[in-house]
């Protein structure tokens, strides 16, 4: 598997880490700055996700921790994913619905 140059310059940082050269708190500040990028979803998108899991709108809901009605008004454009809501969407986007269960 090819690694990208962030994650051999993280797996480094881990191991500088386990040798004793940096510290904790440094360390979890470089793990903030490899976090990916939170994708933000189009109505269309979001009813993408779900209909590729092959799941309702109730139990998709029920997935992400949030409402029926939620999900309706991501699909229809009345509302945008955001905060929690957003990264598990992403996650689920990313890694199948089962990354979740």
């Amino acid at each position: 598997m090819k690694n990208s140059i962030l994650d051999v310059v993280h797996d480094t940082a881990k191991e500088l880490n386990e040798a004793g050269v940096m510290n904790k708190q440094t360390l979890r500040e470089f793990d903030a700055l490899c976090l990916p990028k939170v994708e933000h979803f189009d109505a269309r998108s979001i009813q993408a996700i779900r209909k590729k899991a092959h799941v309702s709108q109730a139990v998709f809901a029920a997935y992400l921790n949030t409402t029926p009605s939620t999900i309706r008004q991501w699909e229809q454009g009345g509302k945008k994913p955001r905060g929690t809501s957003l990264k598990l969407l992403n996650l689920v986007a990313n890694k199948g619905l089962e990354i979740l269960a």
